[in-house]
């Protein structure tokens, strides 16, 4: 089992915790990583793009000119695409994009994604995080003496802490129930409670 260090909001070192290997210390699988990251964009896309092909577009009923004799080149409709005003080639047309990811599949990506912040030694383990007052100048120094700038704040039931943050750029929270691939990932550094931990393992293990 890893073990990594314990930090308070002080900054300071004030013990260990050992992680589970079954979560923490498994082999990085980079396509799955790599298909939780799509499969999580792709669910993020509206899917409302859309235009007109030239059955939908309005005028063109008549044929603009005879078909032989005139010196142009034939032509059967005003609203055909290589017109101006005519409609689109393939046209874009509102869809879903998102597809399925099995379970096993999602479990084993998130696994892999923990698990490499835990090898790259960009994960900070804090004894707690309370804030008694919704203060964004308070987080941020927390953030500093933990020698951090762009970071996912994974805490349970703080409702302070998530108000705190929401206003730094560079930060995002999230509880045990809502961590997902790409958060961790696109994160240099992974800032989790010992009580979001011990959840995270009992969920995954």
């Amino acid at each position: 089992m890893a073990n990594v260090s314990v930090y308070n909001i002080e900054g300071n070192q004030i013990g260990e915790m050992e992680l589970s290997d079954a979560v923490f210390g498994v082999e990085v699988n980079e396509h799955l990583l790599h298909m939780a990251v799509v499969n999580h964009l792709a669910a993020k896309r509206q899917g409302t793009q859309s235009a007109k092909t030239r059955s939908e577009v309005s005028g063109g009923g008549k044929k603009p000119w005879r078909q032989k004799g005139t010196g142009h080149a034939r032509q059967g409709s005003t609203r055909a695409p290589q017109w101006t005003g005519g409609g689109v080639v393939f046209a874009p047309k509102p869809r879903d994009y998102s597809f399925k990811l099995n379970k096993k599949e999602r479990r084993a990506a998130l696994k892999s994604a923990l698990s490499s912040k835990v090898a790259e030694n960009k994960i900070i383990v804090l004894d707690a995080f309370n804030m008694e007052e919704v203060k964004t100048k308070k987080f941020k120094a927390v953030m500093d003496a933990l020698k951090v700038s762009k970071a996912l704040v994974v805490v349970d039931n703080n409702n302070n802490v998530v108000l705190s943050a929401r206003n730094i750029p560079s930060v995002k929270t999230a509880s045990t129930s809502t961590i997902n691939v790409y958060d961790i990932l696109k994160y240099d550094t992974l800032v989790v409670t010992q009580d979001a931990v011990a959840t995270i393992q009992e969920v995954y293990a």
